[in-house]
C-alpha cells in the first residue's frame, strides 16, 4: 500500500467481515492502527469485526474505563485501546503505552488525537465517518 489514502465504503454491518479483510490487506504488516471517527461513528464496532477476523474468541468491548483490553487472537494477542477518558498523555505512558507499540501485536486505539505526540512513527490510520444517508466511509492510510 502506497501513503495514498485508500476509501472503503459500507452499508449494512453484514460488510464488515469483507471491510475487515480488505483492512488487513492494508494493514497486515503494520501493527498499530489508529482508528478516527466522531463519537458513534463506529468506531468499536469495526474493531469487534476485526478482532473477529483475526480469530478472537472472546467478548469485544470498548475499553473505555481500562483504558486497554487483551485478546488472544488466531496468531497472538490484539491490544485495544480507548483514549476517550484520559486526562493527558502521561496516564498512556504510565501504562507502558511504547511497549505495546513496540511488541509486534496489533494494536487498535479509539481516539489517538488524546495521546497524538506518542504515536509510533508508523501506523495505520483509519477516519470513519458517515455521509447523510448513513454510508460509512474510510479512509484508510498507512504512515
Amino acid at each position: 500500500m502506497s501513503n495514498q489514502p485508500v476509501t472503503i465504503r459500507f452499508n449494512k454491518l453484514e460488510e464488515l467481515e469483507q471491510v475487515s479483510s480488505e483492512l488487513m490487506q492494508l494493514g497486515k504488516d503494520t501493527p498499530v492502527w489508529l482508528f478516527e471517527g466522531h463519537m458513534g461513528a463506529g468506531k468499536t464496532t469495526l474493531i469487534k469485526a476485526i478482532c473477529k477476523y483475526l480469530g478472537v474468541q472472546s467478548h469485544v468491548q470498548s475499553p473505555t474505563f481500562s483504558l486497554v483490553n487483551e485478546y488472544a487472537a488466531g496468531k497472538g494477542t490484539v491490544y485495544h485501546f480507548d483514549f476517550y477518558r484520559i486526562k493527558d498523555e502521561t496516564e498512556a505512558m504510565d501504562m507502558g503505552i511504547e511497549e505495546y507499540f513496540d511488541s509486534g501485536s496489533f494494536c487498535f486505539v479509539e481516539w489517538p488525537g488524546m495521546i497524538g505526540s506518542l504515536w509510533p512513527e508508523h501506523y495505520l490510520l483509519i477516519d470513519l465517518r458517515a455521509d447523510e444517508s448513513g454510508t460509512r466511509i474510510l479512509q484508510v492510510k498507512r504512515i
